[in-house]
């Protein structure tokens, strides 16, 4: 046989092994994630650890933001596939401006995780002793803490001042120095200083009855991706559930947040069952489309309603 015809013969029997399925490259995709250390946005970082997605032939590239606000922006841009923990009120705005971004799966049902607090010794007894010098946290514009503090003062009548305060971590720092009267958070960050009797809850983010069921926040991904990646997306969605299903199942979940965040199993367990049970990561349906939109116009997330093909565009459900 002649050099080049043995080559050619040698290629032809090793490229099957180099092209075989086990050997083949996982699918990237990145994933902006605000307050990646919540419970509820643990799919992507959880889900990769245990092997999750690995086995659907993904690699996630998860990074952080301090909330809605810092993760739409590379989902806007096509820097990052998809986002996490994004209030429903901010990617409708986003849309609404002609931002190539949808809503992939609802991400959080409910307000009742998010709660405000004071140092112990503040005057502030409840949200009725707010003046209108009185500043009240939340995490980024478009967030669902946003839609919240804003709910308060024009749904509930509270009066104040909103301050955006990034994250839990930098707000407990700004409240506990004084730089901010009314601090937010998510549990189970501030659990543990609840206990020790340094702050006080005066509010949760379920006292603003429009909100309670409502879906709040979603997984969004970039429309351009969702076209050119739309398999290896359907196959995160998958995993996403995949991971829902295993973290309130499996102890060794709690056990890996636990360590993560560096936080106690019991800590843990107390803070899914009084602020997050699994109905609250429900992945089924977007819960009252008609709320979403009527206080996105209210809260002037939105200048008008959405139409129904709007709306059919911007909420993507894959079935299960």
């Amino acid at each position: 046989m002649r050099p080049v015809a043995y080559l050619t013969c040698a290629l032809a029997l090793t490229t099957p092994l180099w092209l075989a399925p086990s050997q083949a490259a996982d699918d990237a995709l990145k994933i902006a994630i605000g307050q990646i250390n919540n419970w509820e946005n643990q799919p992507p970082t959880l889900g990769s650890q245990v092997g999750i997605y690995k086995k659907l032939g993904l690699t996630l590239e998860s990074f952080g933001t301090q909330g809605a606000g810092e993760t739409l922006q590379p989902v806007i841009a096509g820097s990052a596939d998809l986002g996490v923990g994004v209030g429903a009120g901010g990617a409708l705005r986003a849309f609404s401006k002609g931002a190539p971004v949808r809503a992939l799966l609802p991400g959080f049902t409910g307000t009742g995780d998010l709660y405000w607090y004071v140092k112990a010794d503040s005057p502030i007894k409840s949200l009725k002793d707010a003046t209108e010098k009185t500043t009240i946290a939340y995490s980024t514009s478009g967030s669902s803490s946003n839609n919240i503090v804003i709910a308060f003062i024009e749904e509930l009548g509270a009066k104040g001042k909103p301050t955006a305060t990034g994250g839990p971590p930098g707000t407990l720092t700004a409240v506990m120095s004084g730089q901010v009267d009314i601090g937010w958070s998510a549990p189970p960050f501030g659990l543990k200083e609840i206990q020790e009797g340094k702050i006080r809850i005066i509010a949760r983010g379920s006292d603003v009855p429009s909100l309670k069921g409502q879906t709040v926040r979603l997984v969004i991904v970039n429309a351009d991706a969702l076209k050119q990646k739309h398999d290896a997306i359907m196959r995160f969605v998958k995993g996403w559930r995949e991971t829902v299903d295993w973290m309130y199942s499996d102890p060794q979940a709690i056990k890996l947040y636990a360590e993560k965040i560096h936080s106690t199993e019991d800590l843990i367990k107390k803070s899914i069952t009084d602020f997050q049970p699994k109905e609250t990561l429900q992945s089924d349906r977007y819960a009252d489309v008609d709320g979403i939109i009527r206080d996105a116009v209210k809260l002037k997330f939105l200048d008008q309603p959405l139409s129904k093909e709007q709306l059919a565009e911007f909420f993507q459900l894959p079935p299960k």
